[in-house]
């Protein structure tokens, strides 16, 4: 794998997508064993609007989450390997469309990844905005407590995840695009890149002077921009790429390369 492209670069922002947490056990969404592949109606109590209006759907999507795999998940190689590349001196900046937290179980810093599509760990109440751990909620909803309410002001609880039909926060976006502009090198893993705006961080980055490298199984619609795709998994190729970016960068003087 050649990787001139990481000579000189010392700030990456990383766009990770639900293929980097596959081989920690959690499946992804359009993959061939993805959750909308093997259940398409699910997507309806994934959907703000559906959620909102039937208790019915509440209740699927919450059974969904009770059992889901990523509260017993562990990080994997290519979340070891990015935490250690912000050890190297490589000013890393993680943009992720995963929920599960792992980054930071990895040993990422908090401040350092910024959720693009909220978290599974906390539950947002849709009336007050109160926010808690999901913990309690979930133990209700293990007790039998279908439609579980905000005890604040007996509103919808939702887990702080973003549904589809829902809008992304829009200074979570544009802190994403200002890290995807100021990067040298934007790395995007293991997302299908088909959910905007999210996947227009890609655009950004190379339209600021970035070097896009695309990391996934399958083609995406920003191949194109991309100085290289790599389709190998991502539990060997990021490794390998983080140790590549984490040596060229401890061979500079320091100085950023400007692009």
């Amino acid at each position: 794998m050649a990787m001139s492209w990481a000579d000189g670069v010392t700030r990456v922002a990383i766009l990770t997508g639900a293929g980097i947490s596959t081989d920690s056990g959690i499946p992804d969404y359009r993959g061939p064993s993805g959750v909308w592949t093997r259940d398409p109606a699910l997507v309806k109590a994934f959907t703000y609007d559906s959620f909102m209006a039937a208790p019915t759907v509440r209740a699927r999507f919450w059974q969904t989450y009770l059992e889901h795999a990523a509260w017993r998940a562990e990080p994997n190689a290519a979340h070891y390997a990015l935490a250690d590349l912000e050890r190297t001196g490589v000013a890393v900046r993680l943009l992720t469309q995963n929920v599960d937290g792992l980054h930071q179980k990895a040993g990422s810093s908090p401040r350092k990844v910024l959720e693009l599509h909220g978290t599974m760990r906390e539950v947002v109440c849709t009336g007050c905005r109160m926010r808690a751990p999901s913990e309690q909620t979930l133990a209700r909803v293990a007790a039998g407590d279908g439609d579980p309410r905000c005890t604040d002001c007996g509103n919808i609880l939702k887990l702080a995840v973003v549904l589809f039909g829902e809008r992304l926060d829009p200074v979570t976006v544009s802190h994403a695009e200002r890290i995807a502009a100021n990067s040298q090198l934007m790395l995007a893993v293991g997302s299908s890149l088909q959910v905007e705006p999210v996947a227009s961080l890609c655009s950004v980055a190379v339209n600021a002077g970035s070097r896009l490298i695309i990391v996934n199984r399958d083609p995406t619609p920003y191949d194109d921009l991309a100085v290289e795709v790599i389709r190998e998994s991502i539990g060997t190729a990021l490794p390998r790429i983080c140790a590549a970016l984490g040596s060229a960068a401890q061979g500079t003087s320091g100085t950023p390369v400007t692009q």
